[in-house]
Formats: structure tokens, sequence, C-alpha cells
């Protein structure tokens, strides 16, 4: 829950000086047992949570996220902002939203094997688009993009 979560970070905060970075891997496993009737207000909850969390450490909070099926009735498979699942709140109250997308994955025959895209789909302070970067499958290492120029589509 997310008052667990901000228990032990307070704590281990506390016990070492501070932290460095919380992460949360995946949002929609955590639960607020009073709001469990209605995901919806549930997941804001904890958005909101994690929010003033970070607020109140002054700590970086990276908070993995699933997305919503939708994308793959779509030609374009590239993740927005409105396919994080319960994308409200989180849309919302995030500082900076990020996709890694390859489309490899959805076309096996794909042009861009080893190439992944990092979108950038929110950044509070600062611009939005796309960056290439080089996927090497076999480590799940991903390593600046030394291929040709490409078009931002």
């Amino acid at each position: 829950t997310p008052t667990e979560v901000r228990s032990r970070a307070r704590r281990i905060a506390r016990e070492h000086g501070g932290i460095g970075l919380i992460m949360i891997d995946y949002l929609q496993l955590m639960r607020v047992p009073a709001l469990s009737d209605n995901r919806t207000l549930e997941i804001a909850e904890i958005s909101r949570s994690l929010k003033a969390l970070a607020k109140e450490l002054n700590v970086p909070v990276v908070a993995l996220s699933q997305l919503n099926r939708s994308l793959e009735q779509r030609a374009d498979k590239r993740p927005v902002n409105s396919d994080l699942r319960e994308s409200g709140s989180i849309e919302q109250d995030a500082d900076l939203i990020m996709f890694i997308y390859r489309d490899e994955v959805y076309h096996e025959n794909s042009d861009l094997k080893g190439i992944a895209e990092i979108i950038i789909g929110k950044q509070r302070n600062g611009p939005i688009g796309t960056v290439r970067l080089t996927f090497n499958g076999q480590w799940s290492r991903f390593d600046n993009y030394a291929g040709p120029q490409y078009d931002d589509e």
C-alpha cells in the first residue's frame, strides 16, 4: 500500500540520511483497501500518495505502469499517454512519462530490429519527443544510437 511504502521510505531515509530513488514495480499491484471498490479512485490515491512522498522526501519516484491493450488494435503501436492503464490520475500527477517502443516486438520482419525508441510523452519542465537507442537483446542493454539519421514520424 502507499502507506507501507511511505513508512518504509521514511524509516530508510532516517536511518541512512536520505534516499536517492524510489522504484515501484508496478503501480497497478499496489492497493488501498478503503478504496478497493473503485479502481479508478484507488489508482488516483496511489498516484497522489507517491507524488506527495516524492515532495516530502525530495526524492524521485519512478513508478512502472501497465499499458491498456487498446494500442494493439492500432496500426501504429507506439504508446501514448492515454494508453497508461487507469491513466487519468497517472497522467495528471506525473512530472515525466516515458515509454520504450521496439518495432520488432510487433512486426517480425521490421527494418528496425535492434532499435528502441524512448518516447517522452510528458515532461513538465521540458520538451517531449522521441530518442532512438540501440537495443542489444542478448544482454537487455540499451546503447546510444549510432545509425543513420531518422525522421520523427
